[in-house]
């Protein structure tokens, strides 16, 4: 049983100081999925996000489809973008990230496979959940609970068959390995998803607030068809993600009660789990150790240092 994954502590989704330390250690170095270029059709009209408390603001300049600027919208600075050859564009929030190439270095043969200039954007929404960031991205990086919470979903896509392959910074959800084809399911660590599939595709961020118990929900629905069969589909997807949002708040709520501290993951079909978790380890500590030097000017390489007290019993 030592030998098994195990979940990061419960105090990791409501401690104020080790949220305000993930910001720095995990996004303010990463890079994150905006949408395909249907979502940003020019003529002036600029598109707002909000990432880990930093506002957004993209604009396509030209009729050029691939003319799209990236900015800070309170410092008006012009931040890095990256713009598939398949037609996705992802943007940084702060110079801290590296390239795109290296934060995602196998990640476009895979995106190859859909041609996002052809989904034409439907609809966008966003509202606001009393949880934890990671709590939501606990429940989509497996599926154990999928027959239970999402009935509906598994008709299509039975978790018994359900398999995650992590790779360097995403993960692929793999609904029956014998169909691999059958649509494209991927987590963008830290935070953020993009689901392709009858006929369709749904993408969603997790952004946290200011307040680690609150999480702001940012949903953009894309589809090759209108009327109808459009609203079809967003009732199915809709329904999923509600349920998903109902079971996180259940669950946030345990946390918060102290119910909950630390559990094993199943080795097997909690592996999205696992590797998300403990890059989130990894870059919270190594950020520990950063700002401890930079404060006290202790160089942790050769000197322990004592994790502070919110960050709970880890083990690195």
């Amino acid at each position: 049983m030592a030998d098994l994954p195990k979940t990061l502590p419960a105090s990791w989704y409501r401690s104020l100081p080790l949220h305000q330390l993930e910001r720095r250690a995990v996004f303010m170095k990463a890079w994150y999925l905006l949408g395909p270029v249907t979502r940003f059709q020019g003529g002036g009209d600029d598109v707002k996000y909000e990432i880990a408390q930093v506002q957004l603001i993209v604009l396509r300049r030209s009729s050029d489809a691939r003319d799209i600027v990236v900015t800070n919208a309170t410092t008006g600075e012009e931040v890095r973008s990256y713009l598939t050859e398949s037609g996705l564009l992802f943007s940084t929030i702060s110079a801290e990230a590296p390239t795109f190439k290296e934060f995602f270095p196998d990640l476009e043969p895979l995106l190859a496979r859909v041609d996002f200039t052809k989904l034409p954007f439907r609809r966008t929404i966003a509202y606001e959940g009393k949880f934890n960031w990671k709590t939501m991205i606990d429940g989509y990086q497996e599926c154990l609970h999928c027959a239970y919470t999402h009935p509906s979903f598994s008709v299509f896509y039975p978790p018994a068959f359900y398999t995650v392959y992590n790779h360097i910074n995403f993960s692929q959800h793999v609904a029956d390995p014998k169909k691999p084809e059958d649509g494209l399911f991927l987590y963008f660590f830290p935070n953020c998803t993009l689901n392709v599939y009858g006929g369709g595709m749904s993408s969603f961020r997790v952004c946290p607030t200011a307040d680690p118990g609150v999480t702001r929900m940012e949903f953009d629905y894309y589809h090759v068809e209108t009327g109808e069969k459009f609203e079809e589909y967003y009732k199915f997807v809709r329904q999923v993600a509600m349920e998903d949002f109902e079971l996180c708040e259940k669950a946030q709520a345990n946390l918060e009660k102290g119910i909950y501290n630390e559990g094993i993951l199943n080795p097997i079909k909690e592996t999205g789990v696992a590797f998300y978790q403990q890059e989130v380890l990894k870059l919270v500590l190594s950020q520990h150790e950063a700002d401890t030097w930079s404060t006290y000017g202790i160089a942790t390489s050769t000197t322990t240092v004592k994790a502070p007290d919110f960050l709970g019993p880890i083990e690195a």
